[in-house]
């Protein structure tokens, strides 16, 4: 296994502090292909959800990489909107059925839209999962400042993780959520942390970016750094949890061997900060109710 960082959460969990996800291109379609690569290549946490549509191929993965890997994966799945009848504990049995194994080593709230005017006892269902060892962390994703505030009025287990899309272009709206986590000691998950090149080329962090990425080259005498490794750098930067994925080896290669780089200059991060805070683009639509103010008991999206 590649030699990935950890970071402790506030249950004392140890999590992989780069992430393989099978969101984005993957959802909806098989990623046991993708999945295994990435297995392959050392990745140890793997990260799916209920509405991605693919566990069962995520299981297939794990379960061809073999019993002895197990214990070195950190599987994350979430919760998704239940359909009518059926109970959170029946979604999750069927989420560990699919993915082939016996607890998973993170289960979160996919969003608050889903557990909308019933947030309180889904986290108590969620608590219990934990207390039974069929869930070691727990935690949310998409949450807001008052998303939060309103789930820890009544829980007992305070998140480990908050989960949301993360990168230059959703930095400054995402920046009272950070505050927030801190203070309260949940650990931040970014994904989509490469969209300002991936799915949002041309803006203002290009130029900075690239800058950056002349500095480390001329610093390191390595000619292969790339723009993807400048973002990881600065999502470690913010000591952020970093998600990530493609389907491609050299890709999982590039993104493993950003950690070996020297660390941005506060300067640098400051500077792809200033720059994406002059664009406010976020990829993921489902997940839009980010930008909008909290408003208890709101309507849940239609998927």
């Amino acid at each position: 296994m590649a030699n990935i960082g950890t970071k402790t959460l506030n249950d004392g969990a140890k999590i992989p502090a780069l992430g393989f996800g099978t969101g984005g291109a993957h959802f909806g379609k098989s990623a046991d292909a993708a999945a295994s690569l990435a297995i392959k290549a050392g990745f140890t946490h793997l990260d799916t959800a209920q509405a991605y549509q693919n566990e069962d191929s995520l299981g297939i993965s794990i379960a061809e990489a073999g019993p002895s890997i197990r214990p070195k994966l950190f599987i994350c799945t979430k919760l998704t909107l239940l359909p009518p009848g059926k109970s959170v504990r029946e979604a999750f049995l069927e989420s560990l059925k699919k993915l082939q194994i016996d607890y998973v080593d993170m289960f979160l709230i996919h969003s608050p839209m889903f557990v909308v005017g019933r947030m309180k006892e889904v986290w108590e269902e969620i608590e219990s999962f934990q207390k039974e060892g069929l869930a070691k962390t727990i935690g949310v994703s998409n949450f807001r400042v008052g998303d939060l505030e309103e789930l820890l009025k009544t829980a007992k287990v305070i998140p480990a993780v908050n989960q949301i899309e993360y990168h230059p272009y959703t930095a400054k709206s995402a920046q009272p959520i950070l505050e927030f986590n801190k203070k309260h000691g949940i650990a931040t998950e970014s994904y989509g942390g490469l969209t300002s090149i991936v799915k949002q080329p041309g803006g203002p962090v290009d130029p900075v970016v690239a800058k950056i990425r002349q500095r480390l080259i001329s610093t390191t005498g390595k000619q292969d750094i790339t723009d993807a490794q400048v973002l990881l750098k600065w999502l470690e930067a913010k000591d952020l949890i970093i998600l990530t994925t493609t389907s491609k080896w050299e890709r999982l290669q590039e993104y493993l061997a950003a950690s070996s780089l020297p660390p941005l200059t506060a300067e640098e991060v400051q500077a792809i900060d200033d720059a994406g805070s002059q664009v406010h683009f976020r990829r993921y639509q489902i997940m839009k109710h980010m930008d909008a103010p909290y408003v208890a008991n709101a309507p849940a999206p239609k998927l």
